[in-house]
């Protein structure tokens, strides 16, 4: 696997380009086999290297063909530049500036990666993040070489009527031969990356927005013909979204027109391409019967991400690829607080640590970990990470704890007024918050420490209460173990947000040992060292702390809680995230304790206390349905697994469902009334109050399933057959499909039968099946491959079926090896089809040394297999090394 190794980029490394780039002009002949596309450049002399003498322009470029160079107007030869592999170079020009036109032939038809400018399902289209914009033209393909662009396109009228890209429409007109052309014009300098070309057979839904300025924006959703009655909710959440930024971050939509285009063929969710949005059609088409209420949440969410990026990534961009958080993690953090205001906040806020601890906290525990802003890497689509957006926006979610809202924003505002039209860092943005709150005292440099020590820090907590003195002692240790290159830790500044309940279930006022200040019931602890302990006084009982209120940290508590301190919690805690935590980890050590028991050979006995605590979430039902169902739910079987030293995947599996059996038997009655309560939620809304009715409906369902009770299961299937929203008809079918039902099977044929010509709701039924708990799992996903719906050139059948499969913890981790063949199977065949979805794929072989011996060793056979592979892509090779070295 050595030979040939790709080449690492390190951070240490980066240095300014000798060349900017001014203007842009590109021209696109968009022919059946082969696009000619024309780019002239305005160049200029880098100030910033001005000492350094006469450097050539190095250009970027890969996949295609290079037909004329100029300079000013005189055509180069061959001799006049050397053309390498990846690249073009051109001797200095003489002069400050320079004109350079260049024309390249490319085959979008041929373009499986989907990367670059691709023709697919009749239509042309762009993705230039992060590295695409070489595979259309020769170019300076990096995100600090800003430039202003003109684009002019020209194809066939009648198979392409649509021409778009970015900025404005200035022109358009008509060619010989039935063509036809448009002239775009983007007044804002932006990277190549935000480049963005759709050509097609389209049709579009419209409406218009008003800034708080007085422009009139129109608002255009293309899509292909047939899903025009998908598109309200998107462009509802479009107009949320502008008019949030206005109200929440003072920031204004900046152009006359703002257009999305929602592809079937797409490796990412969506693109913020300035003006130009290209989205996946998962996070556009929805209507009732088709999406689920956390397909509308995501559309929300994903639509409002995109156009927060009009900042916080196109106006002020990263500089290198290294400060990728810059843009992704602070564009995350902003979607999650816009989601929580139009939403339930607490429940957004449990929905974004649950994911957090599933994939980010995993990959901080693999061979893959790395820091927010990465120190090196070989093929930077693979840093498109939960640590860089998750993780990332965590990082950005203390800057707010520690300056609070209003120190936030004055960060915020410094930073737009410094930086705008800039491509800066992630150091850069630390020092606005810091200058624009002088007087806040926190250890900034401390504070860097998390864009740079990668891993998941854990604080230990011990607490001891002097009835004599009427004070509490609060000991918190930190430690951050080794990760791949960074062997040694330093600590981290860990804002603490916490409060004390006392024994009846109130919050105590807290005052540290020695302060005058007047007493609140919440405060932010800062932990800067190794080991630091707070001394409260006047407390008049003995409290239960509550910790990491709203999750201020992204670390692991371990606290020595009593089972009755949790069930104490659970009722009491006046933060409605530390209420939903405490049952949490009182469920994890419950399952975790019978998974033991289970290895032992001892019989598994589910403890009724806490079965019965559970019953009381399911009491309050009523009185918040979004957050009852959240508390109803156990951990998963993969974040168990993290627990684990050594993963038993069918313990996990075989206590949880024990777990859930004995729930679903003791509370039958609760259950069956908490869902014929929340049966009726009225005509279709994705209210939170809408969405909490079946949310809690559903996972009671499920609780009545998992016991086996026939009410249930016959509520199950009249659920499945009469259900008008896609919510409930697909969680009743996800039911039945881990279930042993005769019903199964016609069940699954009659769900494909109706929406065969739904490509989004087929990947729901594959999805459903390759997530299916039965023997027979990965038989049934190699045969799904043949299915007239599935193809492996579409990455949402990919992500769906193969994904899916690789996120089932049993059927997986099957012990015979061959959930690892599949996989691996997969793998090798999308290595020569595209790259970027190999890469994604193989990632869930990253913690196979957190196994048994007997599945490390199948696991290694297989990425050994992956690893010598002809013409291993620098994506997949990068993900398989790091795991092997791991």
């Amino acid at each position: 696997m050595d030979k040939g190794s790709p080449r690492a980029i390190h951070l240490r490394d980066y240095a300014p380009p000798a060349w900017l780039i001014d203007t842009v002009d590109l021209a696109f002949d968009l022919r059946e086999g082969a696009t000619l596309v024309t780019s002239r450049l305005g160049i200029r002399r880098n100030p910033a290297r001005a000492g350094e003498g006469p450097q050539p322009l190095v250009l970027d470029g890969q996949d295609m063909e290079l037909l004329t160079v100029a300079v000013d107007n005189r055509l180069l030869t061959s001799d006049d530049y050397a053309q390498g592999p990846e690249s073009l170079t051109i001797p200095a020009p003489a002069g400050e500036t320079a004109t350079v036109e260049i024309v390249t032939r490319i085959k979008p038809e041929e373009n499986t990666a989907l990367e670059g400018l691709y023709k697919s399902s009749g239509n042309y289209c762009t993705q230039c993040e992060a590295e695409g914009f070489r595979k259309i033209t020769y170019f300076q393909d990096r995100p600090d070489v800003m430039a202003k662009y003109t684009v002019r396109i020209e194809a066939e009228r009648a198979k392409y009527p649509v021409l778009l890209s970015n900025g404005n429409l200035v022109d358009q007109g008509e060619s010989a031969d039935g063509r036809h052309w448009t002239r775009w014009d983007d007044p804002w300098p932006k990277p190549c990356y935000l480049f963005a070309l759709v050509a097609g057979k389209l049709v579009h839904i419209e409406d218009h927005f008003t800034t708080r300025s007085g422009r009139d924006v129109t608002l255009r959703i293309y899509v292909e013909p047939g899903n025009e009655d998908k598109c309200g909710h998107a462009m509802e959440s479009l107009k949320k979204s502008m008019k949030w930024d206005e109200d929440a971050y003072g920031l204004e939509y900046d152009l006359d027109i703002f257009n999305i285009v929602a592809v079937g063929d797409f490796n990412m969710g969506a693109m913020e391409n300035k003006s130009l949005n290209v989205f996946n059609t998962k996070y556009i088409l929805a209507r009732p019967d088709t999406a689920t209420d956390m397909d509308f949440l995501g559309i929300e969410a994903v639509v409002a991400h995109e156009y927060f990026h009009n900042w916080t990534g196109n106006r002020v961009t990263c500089r290198d690829w290294f400060q990728l958080s810059l843009k992704e993690g602070l564009t995350v953090f902003r979607d999650q607080q816009f989601s929580a205001d139009m939403n339930s906040a607490p429940v957004k806020r449990i929905q974004d640590v649950q994911r957090l601890r599933q994939v980010q906290f995993a990959e901080d525990a693999g061979p893959t970990a790395h820091p927010v802003r990465p120190e090196s890497y070989i093929e930077i689509n693979n840093f498109y990470t939960p640590t860089v957006y998750e993780k990332g926006a965590e990082v950005l979610r203390m800057y707010h704890t520690l300056l609070g809202a209003a120190g936030y924003r004055k960060g915020i505002d410094l930073y737009f007024a410094r930086h705008d039209g800039q491509a800066v860092t992630t150091d850069d943005f630390l020092a606005a918050m810091r200058d624009a709150n002088p007087d806040v005292s926190v250890d900034w440099e401390q504070f860097r420490r998390w864009y740079a020590q990668a891993g998941t820090p854990v604080v230990e907590g011990e607490g001891r209460y002097d009835a004599d003195a009427k004070t509490y002692t609060l000991t918190l240790r930190q430690t951050l173990a080794p990760t791949p290159g960074q062997p040694e830790k330093l600590p981290m500044l860990v804002p603490v947000a916490m409060g004390l309940v006392g024994q009846d279930g109130q919050d105590l006022p807290l005052r540290l040992a020695g302060e005058d200040a007047p007493a609140a019931t919440e405060r932010v602890l800062l932990l800067t060292e190794a080991e630091q302990s707070f001394t409260f006084t006047g407390v008049a009982s003995k409290p239960v702390p509550s910790l990491f209120r709203g999750f201020s940290a992204p670390v692991k508590l371990r606290f020595a809680y009593t089972d009755g301190d949790l069930t104490f919690l659970m009722a009491n805690d006046s933060d409605a995230f530390n209420r939903w935590e405490a049952g949490q980890t009182l469920a994890a050590k419950i399952i975790l304790g019978l998974v033991a028991d289970r290895a032992a050979g001892r019989d598994m006995v589910v403890p009724q206390g806490f079965v019965a605590a559970l019953g009381k979430a399911l009491d309050r039902a009523g009185e918040d349905t979004s957050f009852a169902a959240l508390a109803l739910s156990l951990p998963t079987e993969s974040y168990l697994g993290q627990l684990m030293e050594v993963i038993d995947v069918d313990g996990i599996h075989a206590a949880r469902d024990l777990v859930k059996a004995a729930i679903g038997r003791t509370h039958r009655n609760a259950l069956l009334k908490a869902y014929r309560d929340n049966a009726d939620t009225g005509p279709f809304s994705v209210s939170p109050e809408a969405i909490g009715k079946r949310s809690c409906k559903n996972a009671c369902l499920a609780y009545l399933m998992a016991a086996g009770d026939e009410e249930g299961r016959r509520l199950c299937l009249e659920q499945f057959r009469t259900a008008a929203g896609m919510t409930d008809v697909i969680t009743a079918l996800m039911l039945i499909a881990d279930s042993d039902m005769p019903e199964r099977e016609d069940c699954l044929a009659a769900f494909a039968d109706k929406w065969k010509g739904e490509a989004l709701v087929m990947d729901k039924w594959f999805s459903i099946q390759a997530m299916a708990s039965h023997p027979d799992t990965v038989k049934r996903v190699t045969a799904l491959l043949s299915h007239p719906s599935f193809s492996i050139r579409n990455p949402n059948k990919v992500y769906a079926l193969v994904g899916g499969f690789s996120s089932n913890p049993v059927c997986f981790h099957a012990a015979d090896g061959s959930g690892y063949a599949f996989l691996a199977d997969r793998v090798i065949e999308l290595n020569a089809l595209n790259p970027q979805v190999a890469s994604r794929m193989v990632k869930a072989f990253a913690r196979w040394r957190k196994y048994d011996g007997e599945r490390q060793a199948a696991a290694k056979v297989e990425l050994e297999r992956i690893a010598h592979t002809p013409n291993l892509s620098r994506d997949v090779y990068e993900i398989v090394a790091r795991s092997l070295e791991g």
